[in-house]
């Protein structure tokens, strides 16, 4: 028989497991949190740097990833979800959804997932009230999850978080999760203790992952880390070309067969000497306002030609679109050299990142769909806990107006015999809520009609009978 302590000594096990994956992921999605944050690796500089390289080099960190993250994540926003049969929000959309403010808080789950690779939402009952279910969205920099099959699990065997990794200098408290309990967690660098256990009655462990791309054997991939070796070619270009606009992008003016006056002393009219014993010559200035002139007939002027600078400007160009093509962001995103693109134009131009995002869709929409059955589930609806079928709404993020659109449907509804309220789902910019109002503003619009018209019967004169 199962005695508590044994119970206890087996999630323990299991959590040390956990923060040793933690610890060896941690290398990794530092990296990539190091990156999109700016804290990126210099370019290459000679052993001989001055200081006025280094500062240049502290100025050629031209981060672009943050954009490669924005992209996608900005045309994800899920904004209903329906059962199966039905054109309403489900309960657990207003009890789950609505209640822990995830509109707002959904953009941070997707920038997380597509910059690391993965993020987690986790799900309980409150403490108080276990009808209401609670939330929370966890960086996977703070959260690591064990699965008997990574690839295709829907929920994991155990979770352990933990807000920072364990030092030196003390214990880090945190949480872990299992299929029946919610554990305290107190880890050290070695091991953790667990204690004050609360039995969430789930039945499955209350994590949920958010995968942006998972391969079949569990690992997954986000945008940023194979752009890595593409930010660093960017931020040497830079470099390269600050330094040839510092030091060489002006012409370089020449004497030949003069010499140049010399400091003297004002009492003794002697040659000033430095450190070495050499007389210091006067510096010439040279502007626009003044003319150089020398008293010898043989002395020369001339100039030495600037370094084009085209040359870098062009590889940075030639960067930024392999940057774009490899992350499947569209171009003009990254350089900016939009001009009056239509919006057919625009679409084309959008493609392969709305394949990208489509796939995101495909891919984080089941994993709202399974938080929301948990909702359910928590608020004791059994029938939404079952319901397979149910599916989120995305927003319709793409490029296109609003009058081709309706043009669009309008055409559908007339030759296709489409309903016209069916049609009312497909406009994009419009929530589920608003269309909630136009039910009503439609009914009592046929009912004035009806009004009117009956009205209209009413006094509309008979016509005398023949006689």
């Amino acid at each position: 028989m199962t005695t508590p302590a044994d119970v206890a000594a087996t999630a323990e096990k299991r959590a040390k497991r956990a923060l040793e994956g933690l610890q060896q992921d941690r290398t990794t999605l530092d990296l990539v949190d190091n990156y999109v944050r700016g804290r990126q690796a210099g370019p290459y500089m000679p052993r001989t740097a001055t200081q006025e390289y280094k500062l240049l080099a502290a100025r050629c960190i031209s981060n672009f990833l943050p954009m490669v993250v924005a992209a996608p994540s900005q045309a994800l926003a899920v904004e209903g979800y329906h059962r199966a049969g039905s054109a309403e929000d489900a309960p657990e959309w207003k009890a789950g959804w609505q209640a822990n403010s995830l509109d707002a808080r959904q953009a941070a789950v997707y920038r997380a997932a597509i910059t690391y690779g993965h993020s987690f939402v986790v799900t309980l009952p409150s403490r108080t009230e276990r009808q209401k279910p609670v939330i929370r969205a966890v960086s996977p920099r703070c959260m690591w999850a064990a699965y008997e099959d990574p690839s295709s699990d829907e929920w994991p065997l155990y979770v352990l978080e933990l807000p920072k990794l364990p030092g030196s200098k003390g214990t880090v408290e945190g949480w872990f999760y299992d299929d029946k309990h919610v554990w305290r967690a107190s880890a050290d660098e070695d091991s953790v203790t667990l204690s004050d256990p609360w039995a969430h009655g789930m039945s499955v462990c209350p994590v949920r992952r958010f995968a942006a791309q998972v391969d079949l054997e569990g690992r997954t991939t986000g945008v940023v880390l194979p752009l890595i070796p593409l930010q660093d070619r960017i931020n040497q270009t830079v470099f390269d070309l600050l330094i040839a606009q510092t030091y060489g992008s002006f012409k370089v003016r020449w004497i030949a067969g003069m010499a140049p006056p010399l400091k003297r002393d004002p009492e003794t009219g002697e040659p000033v000497l430095d450190g070495d014993g050499n007389p210091v010559p006067k510096p010439i200035p040279m502007d626009s306002s003044r003319a150089l002139m020398a008293p010898d007939a043989d002395t020369k002027f001339g100039t030495l030609d600037e370094t084009p600078l085209t040359g870098f400007i062009s590889s940075l160009d030639m960067s930024l679109r392999h940057l774009a093509v490899v992350s499947q962001v569209p171009p003009h995103y990254l350089l900016g050299d939009m001009v009056n693109l239509s919006a057919e134009a625009l679409a084309a131009a959008e493609t392969t990142l709305m394949r990208m995002v489509d796939e995101f869709k495909r891919e984080f929409g089941e994993s709202w769909e399974s938080v929301l059955r948990l909702c359910a589930r928590i608020a004791g609806d059994q029938a939404g806990a079952s319901d397979v079928a149910a599916q989120v709404i995305w927003k319709d993020a793409e490029s296109r107006s609003l009058s081709q659109t309706v043009d669009a449907l309008g055409k559908a509804v007339q030759m296709l015999g489409v309903p016209k309220r069916a049609a009312w789902t497909r406009l994009p910019g419009f929530t589920d809520t608003d269309r909630a109002g136009w039910e009503d503003l439609a009914a009592a619009e046929d009912s004035a009609a009806r009004l009117a018209e009956s009205l209209t019967r009413a006094v509309a004169p008979t016509r005398p009978a023949d006689g």
